[in-house]
This record gives C-alpha cells, structure tokens and sequence, in this order.
C-alpha cells in the first residue's frame, strides 16, 4: 500500500520494482494525496491491475494510509513509500518472517539509502527523552555504537542479524492485519513523522514484536514528497515529536520537566526553521 503527493515519475518506478518482485498479480493499493501531477491517471495507465483511491484533498500520510488500510483486506500489510524501491525477493521474505514468527505485528527490511548506508530509521528505539537528548546533543554520532547514548538508532547491534527493535519506518514495513485490527490503524492527530513510531509503540503495547530483517532489502531515495513544502514539514517533524511525548510519556513526568521538553522541541524548530531562511536548507531527518 502506497500514499502518494505530487510523486509520479517515483511513485511509477516504485510500482515497477514491486511488481517485479511479487508478481504482477500481487495486490497494491495506491492512496492519491489529491496529487496535481497526474499521478493517479499514470497508475491507473500503467498498473491497471493496482486500487487507486483518490482523495480529494491532502490528509497527511497517517489518515492516507488510513482510507488505503480500510479497503486492505490482506494477511499482511505492506506500508510502502513511492520513493522505495524493494530488492528481490523483499516481502516475500518479509511475509516468511512472519508467518515463521506468529508473536511479530511487524519486520521491516533493511533499508538503505542510495549511496549503501543503512536508512536509520529502518531500526529505532522509542525516543524517550534521554534517548533524544543523546541524539540532539549529538552524543550519538560521537558514539555510534554506544548502547546508551545511541539508544535511539540501536548502534550496538549488528546490521547483519535479526533482531527486535522499538519500531522500523512505515517507509517499508509489513505489518500484520490481526494486529492492526487489535491496536487501531494510525493516529490521525499526526500529518507527518511520528505515526509510524506511534503504530509501532502501540503494537508493542498489545503484546506484538517488531523485527529487522536484514536479508529483505530495499532502497529508499527519501524525501521527495516533504521536499516540496518542506518548511511546513520541518514544524510538522517537531509537531510530532510534541503529540508522540504528550501521549506516551508526559503524564508520568513531572510538569516542568515536560515544560523543559516542549521548550528543547520548539526551541529546536526555531533555530532550524531560522537555518532554513538563511541557507535554504530545510533538511529533515527523522
């Protein structure tokens, strides 16, 4: 299932890909985020054999995926970015994974960025707030394979092995529908960032475990829909970051510790949307 904006010549080859390693049978749901660039005529040209559903306005991707999820009627789930380009043989690894493994809601692949380094988003740790500060103190690059101060990216376990993880990204997860059924689809309060981490610290709550699967493999090219309003998506990373601590951790914290936590979240968002204007570069890197 993929949500797509303004993505065509993407979203196109992310459709090849897939059907050149699941078979041009397989089912795909293509959500259309009310594009512009005729992204949905193209599938419909191309992939006949794909659902498209139009939405007739841009609802984010949590409830994108949300109006796709309600028409899934699969085992398995595959959220997929169209900017994600699977490797041979991905989900049908991915789907042994889980059939081998009935306690998993969910195993992402390895997902690597173009130039080969690994996608880290593909295996986190929940961001707690000391697991962010490491990370926004960047004593997490300086120690990249601490299991404390890189907590959040799990740098001290080896990229060759499977192992359990908090949460992988729902640019390439394939999750079970008995699960999602159990917790609930994505949290509409999100528009982008945090609601897969969200999904995921849901699933976990409801007793499911979440695996890297490092021989599923897949490519992303990333950002090629947040670049086009990137701005508003550099508040919205922060935004999530706000709504994921305010339901998860806040109400067992005391009140002016989540005060200094919405002050190092907006203070950061301040100074990187004033980055932005002065350098254009808006970047964000969840």
């Amino acid at each position: 299932m993929i949500v797509s904006y303004n993505v065509r010549s993407n979203l196109l080859e992310t459709l090849r890909a897939y059907y050149s390693t699941c078979g041009a049978s397989a089912a795909a749901i293509v959500v259309d985020n009310a594009s512009t660039d005729g992204s949905a005529e193209a599938v419909q040209k191309a992939f006949a054999q794909a659902k498209v559903i139009r939405l007739e306005e841009n609802l984010g991707f949590g409830r994108g995926n949300n109006a796709g999820l309600a028409a899934a009627k699969t085992e398995f789930v595959l959220l997929l970015n169209p900017d994600v380009i699977l490797g041979e043989g991905c989900v049908a690894r991915l789907a042994e994974f889980l059939i081998a493994h009935p306690g998993a809601g969910a195993a992402g692949p390895r997902l690597e960025r173009p130039d080969g380094r690994l996608d880290l988003a593909a295996r986190r740790a929940f961001p707690t707030p000391l697991a962010a500060l490491y990370r926004f103190t960047g004593l997490s690059r300086l120690f990249p394979n601490s299991k404390r101060f890189n907590r959040y990216n799990l740098g001290n376990l080896s990229l060759e092995t499977v192992h359990e993880i908090d949460a992988g990204t729902a640019a390439c997860l394939l999750v079970r529908r008995s699960a999602l059924d159990q917790v609930g689809f994505f949290d509409p309060d999100y528009f982008m960032y945090g609601e897969d981490l969200d999904l995921c610290y849901r699933l976990k709550a409801g007793g499911w475990k979440i695996y890297f699967v490092p021989d599923a493999t897949a490519v992303h090219l990333k950002g090629t829909s947040t670049r086009q309003a990137s701005r508003r998506m550099l508040y919205e990373f922060h935004r999530a970051m706000w709504i994921f601590h305010t339901k998860h951790y806040a109400r067992s914290l005391p009140g002016v510790v989540n005060g200094v936590i919405w002050l190092g979240i907006w203070s950061r968002w301040a100074a990187l949307s004033l980055r932005a204007r002065l350098t254009s570069n808006s970047i964000v890197s969840p």
